[in-house]
């Protein structure tokens, strides 16, 4: 959030503002997908772009691939998983109609370690 304030190209954004209709792959119902970030920046044209940015734990941006039994930490993983490309294929639609970009950053690409 400091690097969107500090950031000179930045002209505004908001965290979690944005509702997104999906269907889970769980319960098969409409929910609500809240992105943590939109953010108005000028492009290097001049433009103005508008990014709709997610924020996960790297660990989540993949399938997980079963070694084994079926564990129950596998089980919830895989059902973590479907939902989050649920939400992000609706994401990714949403985007795509209004010429946005959508973004999935991990702590990788935030340059965090643990």
């Amino acid at each position: 959030m400091r690097y969107l304030d500090d950031h000179p190209d930045v002209i505004s954004w908001a965290s979690e503002e944005l509702s997104i209709p999906y269907i889970s792959p769980v319960d098969r119902k409409l929910h609500r997908y809240f992105p943590d970030f939109i953010v108005k920046k000028k492009s290097k044209d001049n433009t103005l772009d508008v990014l709709m940015v997610e924020i996960k734990p790297s660990k989540q941006t993949k399938e997980p691939i079963l070694k084994g039994k079926k564990s129950k930490q596998f089980v919830s993983e895989a059902i973590t998983y479907s939902i989050n490309e649920a939400k992000w294929k609706a994401a990714y639609q949403f985007c795509l109609d209004r010429k946005w970009k959508f973004l999935i950053l991990t702590e990788k690409e935030l340059g965090i370690k643990f």
